[in-house]
């Protein structure tokens, strides 16, 4: 229960600090670089650069399913990611009708909602390093990855 206290309190310093990332200049969005999965930290630092530009946080999603113990009648629960490493990364979570990449700054969480009962493919490159699971989802799930 600690974990989640711990998750939450980081959600709602990244809702805060997130409000600085929001285009409000209406400045021509750009699309993310492709992104092989190289393991190239020069190639992840560029599409991590692109991803933050547009990326929009799940926080109140994410928070409410932590406080809320993780309510077994949701359909969707909370995955987050806390980068311990001093690199910016990018993580692909993907699985069965679902695709999203999360750009996860250094000392960083990051985190998403989906659907319960599910597998789930998570992948990213961290300073250089590669890391690759497959998880089968079936109430919040937190990892930290470090290099």
């Amino acid at each position: 229960m600690d974990t989640k206290k711990l998750l939450a309190l980081a959600g709602i310093s990244l809702m805060l600090t997130s409000c600085s990332i929001n285009n409000y200049g209406n400045y021509p969005v750009r699309t993310p670089y492709p992104s092989g999965n190289t393991g190239n930290a020069a190639s992840t630092e560029r599409e991590y650069n692109e991803l933050i530009k547009t990326y929009k946080p799940e926080t109140a999603e994410v928070l409410s399913d932590l406080l809320n113990n993780d309510d077994p009648g949701n359909p969707r629960t909370s995955i987050s990611v806390e980068n311990k490493s001093p690199c910016n990364m990018v993580l692909t979570i993907s699985g069965n009708n679902f695709f999203k990449k999360i750009p996860i700054g250094a000392g960083k969480i990051g985190y998403t909602m989906v659907l319960k009962n599910q597998n789930y493919r998570l992948s990213g490159t961290l300073c250089n390093s590669s890391y690759q699971s497959t998880k089968f989802i079936t109430s919040s799930y937190a990892i930290k990855l470090s290099n």
